[in-house]
């Protein structure tokens, strides 16, 4: 007998028992489904993150005070490190050959105001001209930031898009003073979408001097106390400096710092790949939650493909005694039964992959997440499937093929 035709009468089988097989089949399908559905949605959001961050400069170092805190505890260790400076961003521009640009950044959020319309929670980034290629903010309309500007402290502000359609509509901005916190500013530029990064809206933000910052929001920055810190974005030369630039502002910055050589850094440097990892970490985290999930799931519907596969060699064992007196080999016997026991798996394998990519794709309209199918995730589906059906129908096909053909044919 060859395959397409034991192929053939396990779908016979199937068919005549609908619901028996439907049934039985209900593991696996939830088990793929899971998987499938899930796996979708973890591939998509570790694209849209990879996406989000790339607004953000893929090469992009951010020297910081506390880096990235992940616990209360690094909060409280992190907490009472020195101030990062201006002057500690001038060192790294004068003394790092690795790296190209630098810029110091100060934030706040403040309430921004034009007439009778407002925007709240307002991101006001005081930092240098070079932050607008370092983050390569495109300017819509109007100027860049100047030297001059930071020179002579003005109070003159490029505003993202989300704060221009909030504040102006259709009307024209540049040109026109807002306040800020109360103090006056003038438009001198429109910036480019950026979108979000982790739900948070880029675009509503606006970029001032940093001298002017000083003036008004945070006064001098020192080592210790009043102020903040600075963060520090640095760009490095190219793709193939990152590291090199990473090591040269960590030397220039413990020796700053006074830093013994027997202490760990006290300030960090987080870059895109850091970020990527750590959700990467937390998306791994949940994919072994569901692994496990749907091993059970599977176990459960390996089991019923046993046993109604059991069953069915119990019913047929008269057929069996038949087609071994008219001549069929015992391989030829284990072979009808294990691919019907495959075939049963992957009828709940291939529905449940349809679903999981149906459900994905439903919950990613719900939550706005994007749901993304890999051919490695079709792959791991038809692999989980006929692995169940192989497993599981191998000591019923086997007991079907060891059947002594005389007392099968008396069987009744």
């Amino acid at each position: 007998m060859n395959i397409w035709e034991s192929v053939r009468l396990a779908f016979d089988a199937i068919w005549a028992h609908k619901l028996r097989s439907g049934l039985t089949t209900l593991g696996i399908l939830i088990g793929v489904l899971t998987v499938i559905g899930m796996l979708a949605l973890i591939d998509g959001f570790n694209k849209m993150i990879a996406k989000q961050l790339s607004s953000l400069g893929t090469t992009t170092l951010y020297v910081q005070k506390q880096g990235l805190v992940m616990s209360h505890d690094d909060w409280l260790n992190t907490r009472g490190r020195k101030n990062l400076t201006i002057e500690d961003a001038y060192a790294v521009r004068d003394n790092c050959p690795s790296v190209l640009r630098v810029a110091p950044m100060l934030d706040i959020m403040a309430n921004v105001k034009y007439g009778k319309q407002e925007v709240l929670g307002t991101e006001v980034n005081g930092t240098t001209p070079e932050f607008q290629f370092i983050a390569d903010y495109e300017i819509i309309d109007g100027r860049a930031m100047s030297n001059v500007d930071m020179t002579h402290s003005r109070q003159v502000a490029m505003l993202g898009s989300t704060v221009v359609e909030k504040l102006f509509g259709q009307q024209d901005p540049l040109g026109k003073e807002i306040t800020i916190s109360g103090n006056r500013f003038e438009v001198i530029a429109l910036l480019g979408k950026k979108g979000s990064f982790l739900g948070n809206d880029q675009d509503n933000m606006l970029i001032i001097p940093i001298s002017t910052y000083q003036k008004i929001f945070s006064g001098q920055i020192r080592n210790r106390g009043r102020g903040g810190s600075v963060t520090i974005a640095v760009q490095p030369l190219d793709m193939a400096h990152v590291e090199q630039a990473k090591d040269e502002v960590t030397e220039l910055l413990r020796r700053r710092r006074k830093v013994p050589p027997s202490k760990p850094d006290d300030f960090g440097i987080v870059t895109a790949d850091q970020i990527m990892g750590i959700f990467k970490k937390i998306t791994a985290g949940v994919f072994g939650l569901m692994i496990g999930v749907t091993l059970l799931s599977l176990l459960v519907g390996g089991i019923g493909i046993m046993n109604i596969m059991l069953v069915s060699v119990n019913e047929r064992i008269k057929e069996i005694g038949i087609r071994k007196a008219i001549g069929a080999r015992k391989k030829d016997i284990l072979q009808q039964f294990i691919i019907e026991a495959v075939t049963l798996s992957l009828v709940g394998g291939i529905t449940g992959m349809v679903l999981g990519f149906i459900l994905a794709g439903l919950v990613s309209l719900v939550i706005k997440l994007p749901a993304s199918v890999s051919w490695w995730s079709v792959l791991l589906g038809f692999g989980f499937s006929a692995a169940v059906g192989i497993f599981f129908g191998w000591y019923p096909a086997q007991r079907a093929a060891e059947l002594d053909p005389i007392e099968a044919l008396r069987y009744e």
